[in-house]
């Protein structure tokens, strides 16, 4: 408990100075790239919140410049899932996306300056911060700003105090329709945009503010979209003042989504091919032009996704769920929460990880069908479409990161069809939720996998919302209209049309009370 009580002023402080790492890509020659901890600690530190309000010619940033300290925790980017063997690794603070072989980055943390402290230490000062104006503490992201980026001076950070998002108890669903008593719904979608994007989004357009303050060559934030990536990209380039690009598949997104990175002020192009031949475009764009790429390929933004994962954790009171359920398009978000749990226990704050269940359109279904064949070789699909618009990417760019994740928390894939989860959606919607297409194929997972009794009935569960209902009310209506072809419509609620005299609406009521009454 010693390591503990060290420090614990320093960190509560808001600005660590920073302990800056060459730009050079280079391996390490055998040297050690991390500088141990220093666990001294000043006894003028305040322990105790400060009790008097800041001056008010003085804004939350100056502020927090008055309670700088320092640190010695880094990060970096590594080949994911490299041989230990491996020395290749390069500074944060350099632009790249693909390893020398051309795999996947991931960002490497210094465990061993994190495991000075304790999973006590971490659990109090994560909780100690929650709902708190303190910049940037008040985000849920950069409430965990040691875990996520720790380098970064708290002046480059861009963030609408995003996370902090609500966990509910689906009490009447999970009773209902499953006859669960513990089931949860993290509702991501309660955000600035809308969307569990804003997660990664305010770590990476954080990053790229801090480039451009160091001269780096960024002309302004790319990426591909199926309508989520964009809105927060693009409202938080236009918090910072960057420029924003962002390349859609035409006639793919709904409008709701479609509106927001215009009005945000971003340059949109709107390209007649799918999410997957944007994404081609993107990375050939962002190799040839000084265009920073903003899309999962880039582990800086799965960074921010991962502390959804630890707000879970610290929402059940450290409690570990048996199962959190995800659903998964380009499959950055599955091993995001996986790297959240995961940090979790490597650190002592919790001693278990949850099962993960990762569900997928079947008409877009790559990762389903991988795991089908035992995990065999990866074939991609072409993405058929679908409601949950959002996951209907066919070459997912982090299936092994995904794969990882799974194998490694004994995981599963589920899938849902187009019926089923619009039909899932509108139940749930039914008992006062209003949840996106997507939640709805997490819901299908959680529908066949009670029913199969993978998922026992007092299994705490977590299903994770990943954007508003609000964004895909055109589903909605269609669904309740019974306008969709080839789809019954089960739970459909159409309005119905009565005459504008007091006889015909008292005998509409009596026969839609009468129908009540009988169903209780």
């Amino acid at each position: 408990m010693a390591a503990s009580c060290m420090l614990r002023s320093s960190f509560l402080s808001p600005c660590p100075q920073l302990h800056h790492q060459s730009t050079t890509s280079k391996p390490n020659n055998g040297l050690h790239f991390f500088t141990p901890i220093k666990a001294t600690a000043s006894t003028n530190d305040a322990i105790s919140p400060q009790k008097h309000r800041r001056p008010a010619d003085e804004n939350i940033r100056e502020e927090a410049r008055r309670h700088c300290s320092s640190h010695n925790f880094a990060a970096r980017y590594v080949p994911f899932n490299a041989a230990p063997s491996s020395d290749e690794w390069y500074s944060l603070d350099e632009i790249v996306y693909r390893s020398r072989s051309g795999g996947l980055l991931d960002v490497q943390h210094d465990m061993d300056a994190l495991k000075k402290f304790d999973g006590q230490y971490w659990r109090s000062l994560f909780d100690s911060r929650v709902g708190k104006t303190t910049w940037p503490y008040g985000s849920g992201v950069w409430s965990k700003k040691e875990w996520v980026l720790p380098e970064i001076d708290s002046d480059d950070i861009v963030s609408a105090f995003e996370g902090n998002s609500n966990l509910f108890w689906a009490e009447r669903f999970g009773k209902q329709f499953l006859g669960m008593t513990d089931l949860w719904v993290k509702h991501c979608g309660i955000s600035h945009t809308g969307s569990f994007k804003d997660l990664g989004m305010t770590v990476l357009v954080s990053q790229v503010n801090r480039l451009r303050k160091m001269h780096k060559p960024v002309v302004g934030v790319g990426c591909a979209s199926t309508g989520d990536t964009s809105a927060a990209l693009s409202a938080y380039c236009a918090s910072a003042g960057i420029p924003s690009i962002v390349f859609l598949p035409a006639n793919k997104i709904s409008m709701a989504q479609l509106v927001q990175p215009i009005a945000n002020g971003a340059f949109v192009l709107s390209i007649d091919t799918d999410f997957d031949g944007c994404m081609q475009l993107i990375r050939e764009v962002t190799a040839e032009l000084p265009i920073y790429l903003a899309n999962s390929l880039n582990s800086l933004r799965l960074e921010g996704q991962k502390t959804a994962a630890i707000e879970i954790l610290q929402q059940f009171d450290w409690e570990v769920p048996e199962w959190v359920i995800v659903p998964g398009g380009n499959l950055g978000n599955i091993y995001a929460f996986y790297k959240g749990f995961q940090m979790c226990k490597e650190l002592g704050l919790v001693d278990r990880i949850p099962r993960l269940v990762c569900a997928q359109a079947a008409n877009a279904n790559p990762l389903y069908l991988h795991y089908k064949s035992g995990w065999k070789d990866f074939k991609p699909v072409k993405a058929n479409t679908t409601f949950a618009s959002a996951i209907q990417i066919g070459d997912p760019v982090s299936i092994d990161r995904a794969v990882f994740a799974l194998q490694n928390c004994n995981g599963i894939v589920e899938e849902a069809t187009e019926e089923e989860l619009m039909d899932a959606m509108a139940q749930a919607d039914s008992t006062g939720m209003f949840i996106c297409p997507h939640t709805g194929v997490a819901l299908t997972a959680l529908f066949k996998l009670r029913n199969s009794g993978v998922i026992a009935p007092t299994d705490r569960t977590v299903v994770v919302s990943t954007a508003h209902g609000l964004k895909f009310t055109q589903s909605k209506i269609d669904y309740h209209s019974k306008e969709i072809k080839d789809m019954e419509c089960r739970f459909a609620n159409p309005p119905v049309e009565v005459k504008a005299d007091f006889g015909s609406v008292m005998d509409v009521l009596k026969s839609y009370l009468l129908s009540k009454n009988s169903k209780q």
